[in-house]
């Protein structure tokens, strides 16, 4: 339905005078009525439009759904506080922080003194919190001034790059603390040597030349431990594309290292005949030979090491090393292929290990989008099976 517009009354009094006058002075009444409808169409026409009122609609209601529809996708976790009310919490800082945040005065929602004195900082001042969300999470905080009363504050989650800090500070560590150890036996005996005073006998001189030559040993097999566990991190992102029969490398190795003095126990149990997967024949290789070699040091001496090359779940190709030995505890499975852990480092390092060998199975696994799965009984011994996926895939 169509408003009318109202005539204005003044403008059609005077319409109606002329028209009036006009009829009087020209005596043609039909001429004055025509001058007369004219005039009052005109003021119809020209007539505004009458106001309509229109509700006044909240600024501050109209910005904040503005910004909470611009924030709550982001996965950054975002806070909007007024004064120090929590006014709008995005998705994820609901879920690192709990959905009841909203509404409460930061001071109570956040329960940090670091965080309560960031509420007293200047613009694009930050704090950095340990343990914010529980655990050994980090947490940054940053505040960004909004407009007077209202500002926002970002929390960045550290904890993933705090670790991975750690875990190279960790290696530098460990690996300076596993060089020194043979290091400081070979300058030890290398000093009694050469020097000529109460020098040992020629059978203690032999003896200290065999320990000289055990430890560079051991030390020059930490370092290429070392160096190929470097390359094969540094690859781990790159997918092997040769077509591999991952069964004649596996008759090939159990052959080559059955055949050396101590590991005739090495077998072949079921093979594949065409087992063909993308890989890197070099380090297929050398993850086979770390595995056998410890199946051999840690199985029973006087017990089979057995390789098996079957088919798994969705075409995989399950390659396996068994050893009948004392087994492993199970809580020292989940840790296995961690760089430098040993179950029992005494024996590990009597036996030549660097703890290193699992760790770099573990990154070749990983290159191969394979999967590792270490099962252990005490007293029955341990499996190591690892799954790659078919040439298909």
């Amino acid at each position: 339905m169509t408003n009318r517009r109202p005539l204005p009354l003044a403008s059609s009094l005077i319409a109606v005078a002329s028209a009036i006058c006009v009829a009087l002075v020209s005596g043609s009444w039909w001429l004055a009525l025509a001058i007369l409808v004219l005039w009052l169409g005109s003021l119809l026409l020209a007539a505004p439009e009458p106001e309509i009122e229109v509700p006044r609609i909240d600024a501050v209601e109209v910005s904040r759904d503005a910004v909470r529809e611009t924030i709550e996708p982001l996965g950054q976790p975002l806070l909007l506080l007024d004064n120090a009310r929590i006014v709008l919490a995005n998705a994820a800082a609901r879920s690192a922080l709990g959905a009841h945040i909203v509404g409460q005065d930061a001071r109570i929602a956040l329960r940090h003194p670091e965080a309560m004195r960031l509420l007293d900082m200047d613009d694009g001042d930050s704090v950095t919190i340990a343990g914010f969300t529980g655990g050994r999470s980090l947490w940054q905080l940053t505040r960004r001034r909004i407009d007077g009363n209202r500002w926002m504050i970002e929390l960045a989650d550290r904890t993933g790059e705090a670790d991975v800090s750690r875990a190279h500070t960790d290696f530098v560590a460990n690996a300076s603390h596993e060089l020194r150890t043979p290091l400081a036996a070979i300058i030890g005996y290398t000093e009694t040597l050469a020097d000529g005073v109460g020098a040992p006998d020629p059978a203690a001189s032999k003896r200290f030349l065999g320990i000289i030559d055990r430890e560079a040993k051991r030390m020059l097999t930490l370092v290429e431990d070392l160096m190929t566990l470097s390359h094969v991190e540094a690859e781990k992102h790159d997918r092997p594309a040769d077509e591999i029969n991952l069964g004649n490398l596996a008759r090939r190795v159990v052959s080559e290292v059955s055949s050396l003095p101590g590991k005739d126990r090495v077998a072949l149990g079921d093979c594949l005949d065409n087992a063909l997967i993308a890989a890197d024949a070099g380090q297929l290789e050398q993850l086979l030979r770390n595995l056998i070699d410890n199946a051999l040091k840690y199985g029973a001496p006087d017990q089979p090491v057995t390789v098996e090359l079957r088919t798994g779940e969705k075409g995989r190709v399950v390659l396996s090393v068994v050893d009948r030995g004392p087994g492993i505890a199970p809580e020292h499975l989940p840790h296995l292929t961690r760089r430098f852990y040993r179950t029992d480092p005494g024996r590990s390092r009597a036996s030549g290990g660097t703890g290193l060998g699992l760790a770099i199975v573990k990154h070749i696994v990983e290159r191969h989008g394979g999967q590792i799965d270490i099962a252990s009984t005490l007293g029955k011994g341990t499996t190591v099976a690892i799954a790659f996926p078919p040439l298909a895939d």
